[in-house]
């Protein structure tokens, strides 16, 4: 344990009123060598614990210390004895029509859950809250971002002159002279000109930047005389830290798997640890109407089934055939014997019938009500069939999500580098990557939305908005696109493309324990 962790300690336990003596503190140390990952949460742990016990003094000694520790190391170890004589799963997938719908309360500055059922056909105020929950999600995001927060009393401030990047709202740059920083989202107001709105009043002239219309951008400038906001600099607000957007919702489901305890959460992340030999198997754009696609298939299955240890998962994503399943697509008892035929193989490989788990996402051209998102199942009557041969087959909404133990995974199929390429305003930047991947991934992750485009470009039930939230940051994204196979870690977000696997035959083994992507093709 280096001295990090040591001052770590101190701090804690000075801020509770205790003192360790150093013989405590190496009891401590010894305990939190157990949980290397989740060293504050095993802190606060053992603290709330001390609590409990009649304290003589709030000098801590080492058999105070002793008999915590081996209190909460007895009940993990009851519990994972418990885990491993149950069959329970870890893995917990979550339909986007089930995800909690939180919006914010910017009087009383706090969330709260909406409650009772949500209409899949809004009215016309469900669709400006849409924009507005939006909107209202990423202003107390940047409200606690340090460089943009106001300061209360600065003396070093004032007397060199700088003045803070406070966020202004637009009617108040009314009057007003000097640099001003401002957020708004990039609106169409008129037909060819785009405006800079927030929730007070709008102004015109976006210049630069990587930016669609419906964006939430912050802009830093000056109001000009004949009322254009003149933009020195823009870019997206900036991104927070998991852990303290954890911290500021105090126990909130944003996810939807379940809130957990801090006990919950320390035991699951000791579990996922020991996870070592779990794999996700991606792959996306499996056609069951092309022989060649399904003899790769049958090939990559069969590979599998003879490794050691099976994956834990196989998420195949759509389109599951090769051509629009439109208003003129009239194959429909075909493509249902189709998919009983993707059972048939799936069912020749025993172990990962019986060991693995299949999850099924239908893509953007998959047979449904219609393209708006977030896009329920594939109709059960087309995956009868190869319900037969795999019984725990699973059929999610697009997108949705995947809780493994504490890791949040969101899984979205959508054609998205493409439309979001055309939708742009202004090309993007190459000062720090030509990779429009990348650009992807940072654009999505700022804006805490997996599909900021305009709705008229790709429609989104109003109601059902938060489905495409990315808030908090998860661990994964995984973008299902038919472009060139892709990996990126940005800012702690692991976020890959497993490519057209009907096209390319490329998919991706992911390790949810390290997080570790392995791009593979045949």
């Amino acid at each position: 344990m280096g001295a990090t962790t040591r001052k770590k300690v101190h701090r804690k336990f000075k801020m509770r009123g205790y003192t360790l003596k150093m013989e405590a503190l190496e009891e401590v140390l010894s305990f939190l060598s157990r949980f290397e990952d989740a060293e504050e949460e095993a802190i606060d742990l053992l603290l709330d614990e001390l609590e409990k016990e009649s304290l003589k003094s709030s000098i801590i000694d080492r058999d105070s210390v002793h008999r915590v520790t081996s209190l909460l190391l007895e009940a993990e170890a009851a519990v994972e004895a418990t885990a491993a004589s149950s069959n329970r799963s870890p893995l917990r997938i979550i339909d986007a029509f089930v995800v909690p719908r939180f919006r914010y309360d910017s009087v009383k500055k706090t969330f709260y859950e909406h409650t009772g059922k949500l209409p899949l056909h809004g009215d016309a105020s469900a669709k400006a809250a849409l924009y507005r929950d939006r909107f209202e999600l990423l202003l107390q995001r940047i409200s606690r971002d340090p460089h943009f927060s106001k300061p209360v009393f600065d003396p070093e401030m004032i007397h060199s002159g700088n003045r803070s990047c406070e966020i202004s709202s637009i009617q108040s740059l009314i009057g007003h002279t000097g640099r001003r920083w401002i957020m708004g989202v990039i609106s169409q107001l008129e037909d060819g000109r785009f405006y800079l709105e927030d929730l007070t009043e709008a102004i015109h002239k976006v210049t630069t930047g990587f930016f669609v219309e419906n964006t939430v951008i912050v802009a830093e400038g000056e109001l000009l005389p004949n009322g254009t906001f003149q933009v020195n600099t823009c870019g997206f607000p900036p991104l927070e830290d998991r852990d303290e957007t954890l911290a500021a919702l105090v126990g909130l489901d944003f996810f939807g798997g379940g809130s957990l305890t801090m006990e919950e959460t320390l035991r699951l992340s000791a579990l996922e640890k020991k996870a070592v030999n779990d794999m996700f198997v991606i792959l996306s754009d499996i056609w069951v109407d092309d022989e060649e696609t399904m003899e790769k298939l049958a090939t990559v299955l069969e590979g599998y089934e003879n490794v050691e240890v099976v994956p834990s998962l196989f998420v195949l994503m759509g389109n599951f055939c090769s051509r629009p399943c439109n208003l003129s697509f009239n194959s429909f008892s075909t493509l249902r014997s189709q998919f009983g035929k993707l059972g048939e193989k799936i069912g020749s490989c025993p172990r990962l019938k019986e060991h693995s788990r299949f999850l099924f996402i239908p893509g953007p051209d998959d047979l449904g009500p219609s393209t708006v998102l977030p896009r329920c199942a594939l109709p059960k009557y087309m995956v009868e069939e190869l319900q037969m041969h795999v019984p725990n087959a699973i059929f999610a909404s697009n997108p949705c999500r995947i809780k493994f133990y504490t890791q949040e995974i969101v899984v979205f199929r959508q054609d998205l580098l493409y439309r979001m390429r055309r939708s742009c305003l202004v090309p993007p930047s190459a000062e720090e990557t030509s990779d429009h991947f990348e650009h992807l991934v940072a654009t999505i992750s700022h804006q805490s939305h997996l599909c900021p485009l305009p709705l008229t470009v790709q429609p989104i039930m109003w109601n059902y908005d938060h489905c495409l939230r990315l808030y908090p940051t998860p661990h994964t994204i995984i973008l299902g696109d038919k472009s060139e196979q892709k990996a990126f870690k940005y800012t702690g977000i692991t976020c890959f493309n497993p490519g057209s696997f009907a096209n390319d035959s490329t998919f991706v083994a992911y390790r949810p324990c390290s997080q570790e992507v392995e791009l593979s093709a045949l």
